[in-house]
């Protein structure tokens, strides 16, 4: 099977990101997103069921059971690590199977492959942001109110998505030749609830490692949006640099190794 007549071999169709880039970005998000609860009774109303149950039962469980936890604001803390985590998990997991998931797409039609598994990000960070909104309002319920630095955190989120759509690009590619890659991160996300201090306070890290710890841009997304909604403070520069540096450096090494290994997609799938 001859791959010339693919993109993934600098085929003759040319995309504007101002038109046929974002036209087409724009059309798998809506698809995957249309597709997931076409069937369904509710529909997208289960976007918003789902997480706002879950931070119901977290709620009870924080305010009336476990009332002793000696982290500040523990129920926020906890939700804002759970919700960072959940990002990678839901977009990441997404991504990687992204390419895989969309053969039939990718062999009758010419489209530029990075744009599938970005799109599948994208697509679930709908849901993120579902899920962000709702942390919000238990923020207000919780009694710590709103500040003016709440204007930061879509951009802070915005970045830690960038991270993940990098990760996405690396992993689905490997995806293509190696179908045990969805295991792999399964485990990295399973690892990753361990690695973000979620359950456990940051400071409970050695001093001499936190700095490791941060250059995890989900640990310093969850570190900086727990500055901004439990201590109504900006989030120190040298976390939201991490933050910022890794993830964009990240992006540009999954579109690297993304496109030097496409040219086969097309034999793999």
């Amino acid at each position: 099977m001859a791959s010339s007549g693919t993109p993934a071999s600098g085929g003759t169709v040319k995309y504007s990101w101002h038109g046929d880039y974002r036209y087409l970005l724009w059309n798998l998000i809506m698809k995957d997103f249309k597709i997931r609860y076409r069937n369904m009774s509710l529909g997208v109303f289960w976007s918003l069921l789902n997480p706002l149950v879950m931070l119901s039962i977290l709620w009870f469980v924080f305010t009336r059971i476990f009332t002793n936890i000696e982290i500040r604001n523990f129920p926020v803390y906890f939700l804002s690590g759970l919700v960072a985590l959940n990002m990678f998990s839901l977009c990441g997991l997404t991504g990687t199977l992204s390419l895989v998931d969309s053969s039939q797409l990718i062999k009758r039609q010419v489209v530029p492959r990075e744009i599938i598994p970005i799109a599948g990000v994208l697509s679930q960070s709908l849901h993120v942001w579902i899920q962000v909104l709702l942390l919000l309002c238990f923020v207000v319920a919780s009694g710590a109110g709103v500040n003016v630095y709440w204007l930061l955190l879509p951009v802070l989120w915005g970045v830690g998505i960038v991270f993940v759509a990098g990760f996405a690009l690396v992993f689905s590619a490997l995806n293509v030749y190696v179908r045990d890659t969805r295991y792999i991160v399964e485990s990295l996300c399973t690892l990753m609830f361990w690695l973000v201090p979620i359950v456990y306070p940051f400071t409970f890290v050695p001093e001499h490692l936190r700095g490791i710890f941060l250059l995890n841009p989900v640990t310093a997304l969850a570190v900086a949006s727990r500055s901004i909604l439990i201590d109504a403070r900006l989030p120190d520069a040298d976390v939201v640099m991490k933050l910022v540096t890794v993830s964009a450096g990240f992006f540009i090494a999954g579109l690297l190794v993304f496109r030097s290994l496409r040219a086969r997609f097309y034999d793999y799938l």
